[in-house]
């Protein structure tokens, strides 16, 4: 289980080191006793361990969730803290679970550029032979195997009946945007926002049945993860607008008390098979979905009609729609069956 960051500022000690689970781990509640590290463990790099006993936790922390959305702050801060001798024994980086191996190296990466000594920790994984793991062609035909008996829909159905009012529109919303869970929370609570402030069209552009995300950089944009635009209907926009704000622990909570698992990213993947499936080109999949490959046709001369493409990403959603018997057409149906129940 992650935890949750809170670091207090200060100076700490790299002592503590112990053995558990086969791997070497440090304890990072020993900062009473100091002694020399070996820094030579990484060559080439200096002294990195007078860099992390300076660190401030607490700038390191606000920088972080400055750079990185909210979720990925969570992972990169507890494994930065509690990995970091690895940074002058890179060597042990292979032996960490498999499970954990690559988010303790996207961490320490992250640890690198913040004490600006990125290209030194980057030249000695390189010269250790460290790698992060790429998922092989034979673990991606397991994972579409798995994936063609995924019962995604009918746990829609289950969940949508499970939760309140704005938790059913915010997985309708997931459902027919296909864009990330945090991304989804944060444009779900900002309709509601803009719409309180008569503000909504700075965001929903009405003629083109889209919300253009990418006019809010800090929230959409970020290094790697972007969302830049998602054709919705204006009746499902204006429905969120009006209902709560909500967080993702609250919905998350909502679907275990109902002893549903959580499954909302996976409706971004569906939705993506989806749309391929109905006639939808793969580039324009990857738009909506925030990606825009290294390609010299799709960055330079590729030019979509939006227009164009809204309405048949409409038209394919509506057999979608159709058959979960769900996502917008009946919001205001479930709504009133909620409140009679309640």
């Amino acid at each position: 289980m992650v935890r949750s960051p809170g670091f207090e500022p200060g100076i700490i000690s790299l002592e503590g080191f112990h053995t558990a689970n086969g791997y070497r781990q440090f304890n990072v509640l020993n900062q009473t006793r100091r002694r020399p590290l070996n820094v030579d463990a990484v060559n080439g790099s200096g002294d990195i361990s007078s860099f992390l006993d300076n660190l401030d936790w607490k700038q390191y922390s606000d920088w972080v969730y400055a750079r990185y959305a909210v979720t990925y702050a969570r992972i990169i801060l507890p494994n930065s803290r509690k990995y970091m001798y690895l940074m002058m024994d890179v060597r042990q980086l292979d032996i960490l679970k498999p499970t954990i191996r690559n988010n303790v190296i996207k961490s320490l990466i992250v640890l690198s550029k913040y004490l600006g000594i990125s290209n030194q920790f980057k030249d000695s994984l390189k010269n250790y032979g460290v790698k992060l793991h790429k998922q092989d062609a034979v673990e991606s035909f397991l994972r579409i195997l798995k994936a063609s008996d995924s019962d995604i829909l009918e746990w829609y159905v289950k969940a949508y009946d499970a939760v309140r009012n704005n938790e059913r529109l915010y997985l309708s919303f997931c459902r027919v945007s296909g864009i990330r869970k945090e991304e989804a929370i944060n444009s779900f609570n900002l309709i509601i926002e803009l719409a309180k402030q008569n503000k909504l069209s700075e965001y929903y552009n009405k003629e083109l049945n889209c919300l253009m995300h990418f006019k809010y950089p800090k929230l959409f944009l970020r290094d790697t993860k972007n969302v830049y635009i998602s054709f919705l209907p204006e009746s499902l926009i204006n429905q969120i607008g009006s209902s709560q704000p909500l967080t993702y622990p609250q919905i998350r909570k909502r679907l275990n008390c109902n002893n549903l698992k959580v499954r909302i990213s996976e409706l971004r993947d569906c939705f993506g098979t989806s749309l391929l499936q109905h006639g939808i080109l793969e580039q324009e999949v990857n738009l909506l979905q925030g990606r825009i490959p290294v390609n010299v046709f799709i960055r330079h001369y590729w030019s979509p009609k939006l227009t164009e493409l809204r309405d048949r990403i409409f038209k394919a959603l509506e057999p979608i729609d159709i058959q979960q018997q769900q996502p917008i057409a009946m919001v205001t149906m479930a709504n009133q069956k909620y409140q009679n129940r309640t």
